[in-house]
């Protein structure tokens, strides 16, 4: 796949503080990648720079070719949904719809704004007042306004976070279903791993506006770039010293150890069982290693009692410099 959308050494400062710090990244037409990482670690400034709402320092953003670095946002024909879905409440759905339509006769909008909501299955929606529609269906009436003139890109900023855990987890299914049909290139944010697993084609987790890694989520997962990766993605158990070289590490390193990583066996590090938290097929239980080390094991729900004494022993281990520790 050819890159459509081209980010090179984005930066954005607010005063002496880098929101966005050299990110570089492409993106294939028709792919989707998910933005994560935690609050303030320059997820949404990304996606406002281009968007165009705001305007880079340094950098440059190019789409199909063409540097939109300093277009307005009108002229960049990407489509928005805000974490918030900014309807106007005053405006019923189909005027919410055809609202960024601009200067188009009547008939043709009209024709718009349904094809727009037969995408997001609200055919007949057009007349609704938007305070009647539930959290679910103002979103998807967000997403076909965003949708209705046709946009080259999609943004969409924690476009899930205002709906029911129940809810988001079918809506994002759909969502997924959607914009594949559509093959629409998308960017979007998140602080959820679980949605940037299930929506993103590939992830690219953020930290204090640098780019730590892009990748799939298995590449994120299983093969961590950066110690900040690892202990951000994913449940991590994280050993220095005595502790990591208790567990095979090497002199020197941070060694990274996943809960399922680790099992009870006859050899290993001795400890005891501080606490289990059931979770349905299997249960975490808190060992406390006799160096003072506390971690986390995924086994079995009947694999071990508080209160046992246990050896564990590492399945897998993911090491990083110990300069990295710092970070």
């Amino acid at each position: 796949m050819s890159d459509f959308v081209q980010v090179e050494r984005l930066t954005k400062r607010f005063g002496t503080v880098a929101a966005v710090d050299s990110v570089s990244l492409n993106i294939a037409r028709g792919e989707i990648v998910a933005l994560l990482g935690p609050s303030g670690s320059g997820k949404t400034t990304m996606l406002r720079l281009l968007a165009g709402f705001e305007v880079p320092d340094d950098g440059r953003i190019v789409v199909e070719s063409e540097d939109v670095t300093r277009a307005a946002p009108a002229r960049r024909r990407f489509g928005m949904v805000f974490q918030h879905y900014a309807l106007f409440p005053h405006l019923d759905v189909g005027e919410n719809v055809g609202f960024g339509l601009g200067a188009i006769d009547r008939g043709s909008r009209d024709r718009k704004v349904a094809d727009s909501l037969d995408l997001v299955d609200l055919s007949g929606f057009e007349r609704r007042k938007v305070q009647e529609l539930s959290g679910g269906q103002q979103q998807r009436v967000a997403l076909a306004r965003a949708l209705a003139p046709e946009p080259r890109v999609l943004l969409l900023d924690e476009p899930l976070s205002n709906l029911d855990p129940s809810l988001r987890e079918r809506t994002r299914r759909e969502l997924r279903q959607l914009i594949t049909r559509l093959g629409i290139t998308t960017l979007f944010v998140t602080h959820e791993q679980e949605e940037a697993f299930e929506l993103g084609d590939r992830i690219a987790v953020l930290h204090a506006g640098a780019l730590e890694q892009l990748g799939s989520a298995e590449e994120i997962y299983e093969r961590p770039a950066t110690l900040f990766v690892a202990g951000f993605v994913g449940r991590a158990n994280v050993f220095r010293n005595a502790a990591a070289r208790s567990f095979g590490g090497r002199e020197g390193t941070v060694t990274v150890v996943r809960p399922e990583r680790l099992r009870f066996a006859d050899a290993g590090v001795p400890g005891i069982v501080r606490a289990r938290r059931y979770t349905g097929a299997a249960a975490l239980f808190l060992v406390e290693a006799e160096h003072g080390e506390q971690f986390e094991v995924l086994a079995a729900p009947n694999a071990a009692q508080v209160g046992q004494h246990v050896r564990v022993e590492a399945t897998q281990m993911i090491t990083f410099p110990d300069d990295q520790s710092s970070r």
